[in-house]
């Protein structure tokens, strides 16, 4: 009996002592620094391309007076290094603070790989349904094809500085062409440089 007690109590401390060590990082602490990629980086490379992308006048809809607003659908972001990352975690950011802005719309309807969003054309196919009211369902050439395209690349590069360190350096590229000419009307790159042991892993 004193055996299973102690054993219970060794299992309960070791517990309670996992939950102590756990803790929630304060969204903008500069304290926790890592040799991967963290949201802090991503964070930082997605405001400054859409404080660039707000400010520039070539991307100023000519009736944005009146409301009017680009199109934007999201290409293909490249992940060029070693580590598993999923890229709506820049684009996302990207994405809805220009929808704030007021200056752009992304489409769901189009994408590198298809639709985002599938329901726009799967809605579409209840037109000869006897189940739906035909006047509610929506209707043939009424989608907005896109005038913008995002598209980028994520780079790593890493080198040993000597024995017991090492320099690994990101590089956030970003573009946005205009679909109608083909032209890029803005770029944008972003490096960030992280200095740690030989021993840190970036994955």
């Amino acid at each position: 009996m004193k055996k299973k007690i102690v054993v219970a109590g060794l299992i309960s401390a070791a517990l309670l002592s996992g939950c102590q060590s756990t803790s929630y990082v304060p969204k903008n602490s500069k304290e926790i620094v890592t040799m991967g990629l963290s949201h802090r980086d991503f964070d930082d490379a997605a405001n400054q391309a859409l404080n660039e992308i707000i400010a520039s006048p070539l991307l100023a809809h000519p009736q944005a007076a009146q409301g009017g607003r680009y199109i934007m659908a999201v290409s293909n972001v490249i992940n060029d290094t070693a580590q598993r990352i999923d890229t709506d975690q820049l684009t996302k950011k990207i994405r809805v603070g220009l929808l704030q802005s007021g200056k752009f719309i992304t489409t769901t309807a189009v994408g590198i790989n298809g639709a985002e969003d599938e329901m726009t054309s799967k809605v579409r196919e209840l037109q000869n349904s006897k189940l739906m009211n035909q006047a509610t369902v929506k209707k043939n050439g009424t989608v907005i094809s896109p005038d913008f395209s995002l598209s980028g690349k994520i780079i790593q590069r890493t080198n040993k500085i000597d024995r017991s360190s090492q320099l690994v350096d990101y590089y956030f590229q970003l573009t946005l062409t205009q679909l109608e000419t083909g032209l890029a009307y803005w770029e944008g790159e972003y490096p960030i440089s992280k200095k740690g042991s030989n021993d840190s892993v970036t994955w």
